[in-house]
């Protein structure tokens, strides 16, 4: 088994129990971080959006309400993760203006220069190649789109940084094992962050991969970012 289907596997198992989970052990404060985002996002006003790993939906389902003149697609490894999102969605009558399919972010099922800006919450860190699926994001963009990544980040002051260390090592797997009843998806969480790299490294990879205007915006004491860049393809279109 790849360690990309371990990954899927997990998500698959912890489903049922993955938006309580993460509103519990984020003290809800994911929702004014997708809120945020979809906001930077709306104020582009892209018309189409692809939201990459969109799990249960959450940040699409976010950008159908800031914009309600696009047409929304999500995408995600984990089948069970998208039926809860497609529930949702349906819930909320979002059926015209939100789609959700299978698709591997690594290899996203579109062509080149599709949608206006390209989203995702939480979910790169879970890329078994990083570099490969953030070009694949600069792929399917449009000249001018952009992109906006949230995700969990290094928080560099010691009154945050000390505390959230001791949070996220300890008492979120803890929490996490109890509830969600998977001994490891919870420990995979913290590890996942540890090693994701540092915002400069990471807004570096954003414009190795072709991105431009690349920037960041932290939350929370620097708990998460939101990364974002524009595609600037004139150049590359005429080569």
């Amino acid at each position: 088994m790849s360690e990309q289907q371990a990954i899927t596997e997990m998500f698959d198992d912890i489903s049922p129990r993955y938006d309580f989970l993460n509103h519990l052990l984020s003290f809800h404060i994911d929702k004014i971080w997708r809120r945020k985002t979809s906001q930077w996002v709306a104020s582009h006003h892209p018309s189409t959006i692809l939201d990459v790993a969109t799990g249960t939906g959450d940040l699409a389902i976010r950008l159908a309400k800031d914009c309600p003149s696009s047409q929304i697609i999500g995408i995600d490894l984990s089948e069970k993760m998208l039926e809860i999102g497609k529930k949702k969605i349906t819930n909320k009558q979002l059926e015209d203006r939100i789609k959700l399919q299978i698709g591997n972010a690594e290899q996203i099922p579109f062509p080149d220069n599709t949608f206006n800006a390209v989203t995702t919450a939480f979910g790169v860190r879970n890329f078994e190649h990083l570099e490969q699926g953030l070009h694949e994001m600069f792929r399917i963009t449009k000249d001018k789109g952009t992109v906006a990544i949230l995700e969990f980040s290094h928080p560099e002051k010691g009154f945050i940084r000390t505390p959230y260390r001791c949070y996220s090592r300890h008492i979120l797997p803890f929490v996490g094992r109890i509830i969600s009843k998977h001994h490891d998806a919870y420990r995979y969480l913290p590890d996942t962050i540890e090693a994701f790299p540092k915002a400069e490294i990471f807004m570096n990879l954003l414009k190795k991969a072709g991105f431009t205007e690349v920037g960041k915006n932290e939350y929370s004491g620097g708990i998460a970012t939101l990364y974002y860049g524009r595609a600037q393809k004139k150049n590359v279109l005429s080569q």
